[in-house]
C-alpha cells in the first residue's frame, strides 16, 4: 500500500508541476491586459479616437488568442480507436511466443485488416507495448501522457499538453494571434515607449508599466515568430515535429514527403475545406486521425483499402466512437479526386495494350 500511495502523491505533485508554465503564461498575459488597457490607452493615451481604436482591435486579438490557447490547453488528444488494441486471444497469442519473427507474424496478420502504410526503421509492424496497441500512422507514445496519441506533434509544456490530431489547428491559431497580439501591442505602444526615453510621459506607475510591455511584448514576438515559421512550414509539407526530426518508415523505406499531398491539401488536410472556419478555433481538420492518405507510387501491398474505397475498420469505428466533424474516406476522397492514383493509371494503360494488341493477335490468327 505504501508504494502504490507514495507513487499516486508523487504522480499529483508532477500534475500540479505542469501546470507551472501554463500559469505563468496567464499571469503574463492577465498583467499585459492591465498595462495596454488601463495604463496605457486609459491612462496614458488622450485623443479619444485613438483609445477608441485601440481598444476595439485590441479586444478582437485578445478574445481570438485567449480562445485558440484555451481549446489548445483543454482539447483532449486523440487516442487509436479499439480496432488498433489487441484482443484477449491475441495479447495471449502475443505472450506465449517467444521469437520475435513470430510475434511479427501475429502483428502483421492483424495489421492486414487495418490501414496502417508506416513501419519500424527495421521494417517491423509498430507495435507499443505500453498501450498494447498496432500503432496506427503518425501515432506516437508520449512518456508525459503515457498514451498513444494520434498524429502526435509533440508535448508542450506552455499547454501542458500533447500537440496532435485533435488539436494542432488551435496550436497554430494560437501561435498566430499570439504572434499578432504581441505585433500590436509593440506597434502602438512604440511611441508612447519613445516619449518614455524623452520624458514626455507623466510622472506615474503608467511609465513603466508602458516600458515593460514594450520589451516584453518585442521579446515575445522575435521567439513567437521563429516558433510559428517552422509550423507553417511543416503545415505545407505536410510533417510533424517527429517527422521532421525523424523522416516516417514504409515498406519501400523512408519518404520524408510520403504524407505530402502538396500546398494545398496540406493545408486543407489541418484547416479544412470551408474557409469561413479557418481563422476561428473550431475543429474543421480532415479525417479521423487514424489513417492518412499518402503520395506514394509503391502501394503497400498487406493494405486492402485503397484511398477512395470503402473502410470496414473505419466504418466500424464509426459505429462505436465518435468520430470529429468529417469521416476519414471522405475526407481522403476529397484529398485525392484531382489526381488519379498509380493503380488505376497502369490499370487503364494496360487495358489500351490489350485493346490495341487483340487486332493484331486475331489478323495473324486469320493469316
Amino acid at each position: 500500500m505504501a508504494p502504490s500511495g507514495s507513487r499516486s502523491i508523487k504522480r499529483g505533485c508532477q500534475r500540479v508541476l505542469y501546470w507551472i508554465p501554463v500559469l505563468f503564461i496567464a499571469l503574463i498575459v492577465a498583467w499585459s491586459y492591465y498595462a495596454y488597457v488601463l495604463q496605457l490607452c486609459v491612462e496614458s493615451i488622450d485623443d479619444i479616437g485613438e483609445q477608441i481604436v485601440f481598444l476595439l482591435v485590441y479586444h478582437v486579438i485578445f478574445i481570438l488568442f485567449v480562445w485558440a490557447y484555451w481549446q489548445t490547453i483543454f482539447t483532449k488528444p486523440m487516442n487509436p480507436l479499439k480496432e488498433f488494441h489487441l484482443s484477449y486471444s491475441d495479447k495471449e497469442l502475443l505472450e506465449r511466443e517467444d521469437r520475435g519473427e513470430s510475434q511479427q507474424e501475429i502483428l502483421r496478420r492483424i495489421a492486414k485488416d487495418l490501414p496502417i502504410s508506416t513501419r519500424t526503421n527495421s521494417g517491423a509492424i509498430r507495435f507499443c507495448d505500453r498501450c498494447q496497441l498496432l500503432k496506427p500512422d503518425r501515432c506516437h507514445h508520449c512518456s508525459v501522457c503515457d498514451k498513444c496519441i494520434l498524429k502526435m506533434d509533440h508535448h508542450c509544456p506552455w499547454v501542458n499538453n500533447c500537440v496532435g490530431f485533435s488539436n494542432y489547428k488551435f496550436f497554430m491559431l494560437f501561435l498566430a494571434y499570439s504572434l499578432l497580439y504581441c505585433l500590436f501591442i509593440t506597434a502602438t505602444d512604440l511611441k508612447y515607449f519613445i516619449k518614455f526615453w524623452t520624458n514626455g510621459l507623466p510622472d506615474t506607475q503608467a511609465k513603466f508599466h508602458i516600458m515593460f510591455l514594450f520589451f516584453s511584448a518585442s521579446m515575445f514576438s522575435v521567439s513567437l515568430a521563429s516558433l510559428f515559421a517552422y509550423h507553417c512550414w511543416l503545415v505545407c509539407k505536410n510533417r510533424s515535429t517527429l517527422e521532421a526530426v525523424r523522416a516516417p518508415v514504409f515498406r519501400h523505406g523512408t519518404d520524408k514527403n510520403g504524407f505530402s499531398l502538396g500546398f494545398s491539401k496540406n493545408f486543407r488536410q489541418v484547416f479544412g475545406d470551408e474557409r469561413r472556419y479557418w481563422p476561428l478555433p473550431i475543429f474543421s481538420s480532415l479525417g479521423d486521425g487514424c489513417s492518412f492518405p499518402t503520395c506514394l507510387v509503391n502501394q503497400d501491398p498487406e493494405q486492402p483499402v485503397s484511398p477512395t474505397g470503402p473502410n470496414p475498420a473505419s466504418k466500424g469505428a464509426a459505429e462505436g466512437h465518435q468520430f470529429p466533424s468529417k469521416p476519414l474516406r471522405e475526407s481522403q476522397s476529397r484529398l485525392l479526386t484531382s489526381t488519379p492514383s498509380w493503380t488505376e493509371s497502369e490499370t487503364a494503360e494496360d487495358k489500351d495494350k490489350k485493346g490495341t494488341s487483340n487486332p493484331v493477335m486475331t489478323i495473324e490468327n486469320e493469316a
